[in-house]
């Protein structure tokens, strides 16, 4: 899409490309003096359309990233370090810190979630403010966490002190589509647990973390937190090769997290969370409520142009009714208002990575070539940084469509006579992440609940699929995560339950009531945190 400079709001214009040169290994923040990698958006800031600069970012290598891996081990210590043995009160504090911090940084990350990754401006102060909320629920889980652990148990004449205990040192990946909350979702929780981490951003969505360096500097001991700038291969592959991660936190896809597993020399040691991709269907059933699964459809397929993992990739819709569903939902389709991020009730904005429009030309091209067609007049519409959603019907399980997770503005719908099909469907495929069930009678939906709940993990009813709130668990079967992210759910993740036990004896009973008047240990202890 083409654009000028005055038509951008002066709030949202590059004025100067951020030129990032600032990291943070073992809490100091470190020059970078060496190769760079240019940052650009495919927003155009110019009447003839051309990507713009964002800035530049280090592209650092294995000696930075190992310099940064010892720094995340010195701090961790073997479990001996000052963050992994500190109160939860002191955590707790620190990451208070961090986050209050973190939300005078408002204007500027979102600012470049929109030129970064082409999200919506609503979308992206949602991602911004949606965090921090995390963070804070985070905190109060943390603590109630906590409260629930500060007893003693007594079984067979032994008492037991149970907590949860840090794993060690964390490598975090995040993705591209959420670079601030997904990557959140991860690396908040594995640090507040007492673990240390090696934190490298996505390729798309890298400036945005820029102005929260100096916060995470100021909010936790050294070592706690280490940010690096490159490419994955480059810095993630010397890093797990070493052994010396103990937790690989990844929301990408499937292969890039088989690879890193790959390189670990002790894989049995290393524990997983995983966020992969999915190819999430809708089911359509002939009772549904049609304009309402239809709008949930859209929504679900298109919010930020279908590049998420929990969008709906695939739409079953029953023969009965697939004419009238293709053909109002091909018209919804072609009336959604495409721009720029900050343009006031746009749907559709530019798509980041800059082959993505010739990759969903493939798709497009391979269904047509079998069979498929183009339902929406707009469909397969080219711009400079965009190619419009199309609407492919019939689509059959020989084409890429239906077997890739496009993660794109394409929208695939197949028909169906017997709802047996799109559950042998999902049976057979590498994903289970989340399904839309659409329809109203109690008696057939009862048992396809029942069915569902074991070939996914979230049904939604009469809605599009989504990860939020983040109070629910967010997992998936197969190849489409491993461990649960919630609020809840990732203290868990992200720790393991380790105990002191002790024989119900006089002496062992002095000691602990000296340790408990004393308050000598922080893991010994049965004081709350209201």
């Amino acid at each position: 899409m083409e654009t000028t400079v005055s038509l951008i709001p002066e709030a949202f214009r590059i004025n100067e490309p951020i030129n990032q040169k600032i990291y943070l290994v073992n809490g100091v923040l470190k020059e970078w003096n060496s190769a760079t990698a240019d940052v650009y958006s495919t927003i155009s800031s110019t009447s003839e359309y051309a990507p713009t600069l964002l800035g530049s970012v280090p592209d650092m290598g294995e000696k930075e990233a190992l310099e940064a891996l010892d720094a995340a081990v010195k701090a961790y210590d073997k479990g001996q370090g000052v963050w992994p043995t500190m109160k939860v009160r002191d955590r707790i504090e620190c990451m208070e810190k961090f986050v209050r911090i973190m939300e005078t940084k408002r204007n500027e990350v979102v600012k470049y979630l929109m030129w970064e990754i082409g999200k919506t401006l609503p979308d992206s102060e949602k991602e911004f403010d949606r965090t921090i909320e995390y963070i804070y629920d985070t905190i109060e889980e943390y603590k109630q966490l906590d409260r629930d652990s500060a007893k003693f148990d007594k079984n067979g004449g032994v008492y037991a002190h149970i907590r949860r205990g840090p794993l060690g040192v964390v490598l975090c990946l995040g993705p591209y589509n959420y670079p601030l909350n997904e990557t959140f979702c991860l690396l908040i929780p594995a640090i507040i647990m007492g673990n240390t981490a090696v934190f490298k951003p996505a390729k798309q969505g890298v400036l945005l973390i820029a102005p929260l360096i100096e916060a995470f500097k100021d909010s936790f001991p050294k070592g706690v937190v280490n940010v690096l700038f490159g490419r994955g291969r480059a810095i993630a592959g010397p890093i797990m090769k070493t052994g010396k991660v103990d937790v690989l936190a990844l929301i990408g896809h499937s292969s890039s997290a088989n690879a890193l597993q790959n390189q670990h020399p002790k894989s049995n040691r290393l524990r997983l969370v995983l966020g992969l991709e999915a190819k999430n269907p809708a089911i359509v059933l002939p009772d549904a409520n049609l304009d309402l699964a239809i709008n949930e459809c859209l929504a679900g397929a298109l919010s930020f142009n279908g590049q998420r993992c929990t969008a709906l990739k695939v739409i079953y819709v029953h023969d009965d009714i697939v004419k009238e569903f293709t053909e109002k939902f091909s018209i919804k389709v072609d009336e959604l208002k495409y721009g720029n991020p900050w343009d006031k009730g746009v749907t559709l904005t530019p798509l980041p990575e800059p082959d993505k429009p010739a990759y969903i030309q493939e798709l497009i091209d391979d269904a047509l070539d079998k069979g498929a067609q183009i339902l929406n007049a707009k469909g397969g519409e080219h711009s400079d940084n965009y190619i419009w959603p199309a609407v492919l019907y019939p689509v059959t399980k020989d084409m890429k469509v239906y077997e890739e997770e496009q993660f794109g503005p394409v929208i695939p719908i197949l028909s169906f006579e017997d709802i047996q099909e799109p559950l042998d469907d999902m049976a057979e495929s590498n994903y289970g992440q989340q399904v839309s069930l659409f329809g109203s009678d109690v008696y057939t939906l009862a048992p396809l609940i029942d069915n569902l709940a074991n070939l996914v993990c979230r049904v939604n009813l009469n809605s599009s699929c989504q990860r939020g709130p983040d109070v629910y668990p967010f997992t998936g079967r197969k190849d489409s995560a491993v461990a649960t992210l919630s609020v809840h759910d990732a203290l868990r993740s992200f720790s393991i339950r380790t105990f002191v036990a002790s024989k119900d004896t006089e002496l062992n009973n002095e000691i602990l009531e000296k340790l408990l008047e004393t308050k000598l240990s922080n893991f010994i202890s049965t004081d709350y945190l209201l």
